[in-house]
């Protein structure tokens, strides 16, 4: 009979992905009962590629119900397939989250937002991180709304949080949104502000380089905006925009000598190739 695992490899399962997780509860029978007998690596739910693009409502209530009602964090990265009905019942069997974040999950709607912010901000809930860039349809009232409600669910959070110093306890920061009104064009976006020292100054007095990516065209890279005498717009491998200094530094594709950004690379055994060659020559 073959040794069971070792006890540390128990540890680190409740740190795990899903699609991780699932792979380790196919590993063996002793994988498979820890995993389904205990909520703890349930309690944070993560989705990221490659499983995105094929979880579904259905399949998301089956996994939420994993934690029994105890999810604390709901992580989703451009999962394409969930709606505001597998969202909402995952909110209303699990009270407790305080973590809810949904970037480019382009099926749900500013409403289904609203509702599930005013269900984890309600009485004694206390919703920490709210992350919903790519959501569409958002209008800055409904940004106006999701501030209202999180800086009424901040109030009783400031209250713990003095609780906590007092005892002698740490607590978490307040809670955030990652979208903001863009001030170029009104839209509900993400808005940065350019790193560079001399917009920093400039942006004190005039506010110029603060604005959504598509008001403000930005290195890919650095973050650095566009408009300035030296920042020239370089050619690379993708779509999106390089700095001069970035396009120095980054390595070059075999073929077609341009750089690539971290987004849109891939490796082989005879050196870099950009995402366009490969699908050029394959």
């Amino acid at each position: 009979m073959a040794d069971s695992p070792n006890e540390a490899m128990f540890l680190a399962l409740s740190y795990l992905p899903l699609f991780e997780l699932l792979t380790m509860a196919r590993v063996c029978t002793s994988f498979r009962d820890a995993i389904e007998n205990d909520t703890l690596p349930w309690l944070k739910i993560v989705v990221d590629r490659p499983l995105n693009r094929r979880l579904s409502d259905d399949r998301l209530l089956e996994v939420a119900s994993m934690a029994t009602g105890r999810l604390q964090a709901l992580v989703h990265i451009k999962c394409l397939n969930i709606t505001d009905y597998g969202l909402l019942t995952v909110i209303h069997h699990n009270p407790h989250i305080t973590k809810l974040h949904v970037p480019g999950c382009t099926s749900l709607s500013a409403g289904g937002v609203v509702r599930t912010v005013q269900l984890l901000t309600k009485d004694i809930h206390r919703l920490r991180s709210l992350k919903i860039s790519g959501v569409y349809g958002i209008r800055p009232e409904d940004l106006h709304t999701l501030r209202s409600l999180i800086e009424h669910n901040t109030v009783q959070q400031k209250k713990e949080k003095t609780f906590y110093h007092l005892h002698g306890t740490e607590s978490d920061d307040g809670p955030c949104i990652d979208v903001d009104i863009c001030p170029k064009c009104g839209d509900v976006r993400m808005v940065f502000n350019c790193p560079r020292l001399l917009c920093r100054q400039q942006q004190q007095k005039h506010g110029e380089c603060r604005g959504c990516s598509s008001c403000i065209v930005r290195c890919i890279e650095c973050g650095v905006c566009m408009k300035g005498i030296d920042q020239e717009v370089e050619a690379a491998a993708c779509a999106d925009a390089l700095c001069l200094e970035c396009w120095l530094k980054l390595p070059k594709c075999n073929f077609c000598n341009k750089p690539y950004c971290s987004l849109h690379t891939l490796s082989g055994s005879a050196g870099f190739i950009c995402a366009a060659c490969h699908s050029k020559f394959n």
